[in-house]
């Protein structure tokens, strides 16, 4: 599930888009040098639709995007241009609906390029895949049995959602690996669709690893 780019201002869209580009935790003063300020207003009505976290243990105040968040992000990127834009924002949603064609005709999610790779060390795709690989042995009944992704982010707390999201998609290539969407869409829960990896112009929501 994502929150639709029409239930939000101007300023929270671009908060978002800000988060999703910087790909980690972002003290709240900064986003006025990044870009828009963001006043209270908003940044509560950003938490309380679960769009970002807010990390009060730190001052100034971090944020950063949640699960739902980087669905939301993703359904920014090609959306409709709202209203009388002004020309900055008009030229914003040129170069969007522009990256929204790359990454359907590359096959990636907005993750595969909103991660910083300066803050992982430089075996990080092949380190994220065998914790993924790891989980999946955990979680799975069975070699090749299905496991939803919320399970799977759930066990590998220490792993960003852009780092998982690129090692699901490396690894959607790879013999053995399957990832699909749930068939019976009615049964999928907010959290199952804040879960899911976008690969391609599909949400996959359970991975099965053969033995």
């Amino acid at each position: 599930m994502s929150v639709e780019p029409d239930e939000l201002s101007g300023t929270e869209q671009a908060v978002l888009l800000v988060l999703m580009a910087q790909s980690a935790p972002v003290r709240n003063p900064d986003l006025a040098t990044l870009g828009p300020e963001l006043k209270k207003r908003d940044r509560d009505r950003l938490a309380e639709k679960g769009l970002v976290d807010i990390n009060t243990q730190r001052r100034p105040m971090e944020l950063e995007l949640t699960d739902l968040g980087w669905a939301t992000c993703a359904k920014l990127i090609g959306s409709d241009t709202p209203q009388r834009p002004s020309g900055q924002g008009k030229a914003l949603y040129t170069v969007l609906h522009a990256l929204r064609r790359y990454l359907d005709r590359a096959d990636l999610a907005p993750g595969d390029i909103f991660f910083a790779p300066d803050d992982a060390p430089d075996d990080e795709p092949d380190h994220t895949e065998a914790l993924v690989r790891d989980a999946y042995l955990r979680l799975a009944a069975h070699a090749g049995g299905w496991v939803d992704l919320v399970r799977l982010r759930e066990a590998l707390p220490g792993v960003s959602r852009p780092e998982l999201d690129i090692a699901l998609s490396n690894m959607y290539r790879l013999p053995g690996v399957s990832l699909i969407p749930e068939e019976n869409q009615k049964t999928l829960t907010e959290q199952d669709r804040a879960a899911a990896v976008r690969i391609g112009d599909q949400d996959k929501h359970l991975i099965a690893i053969e033995s």
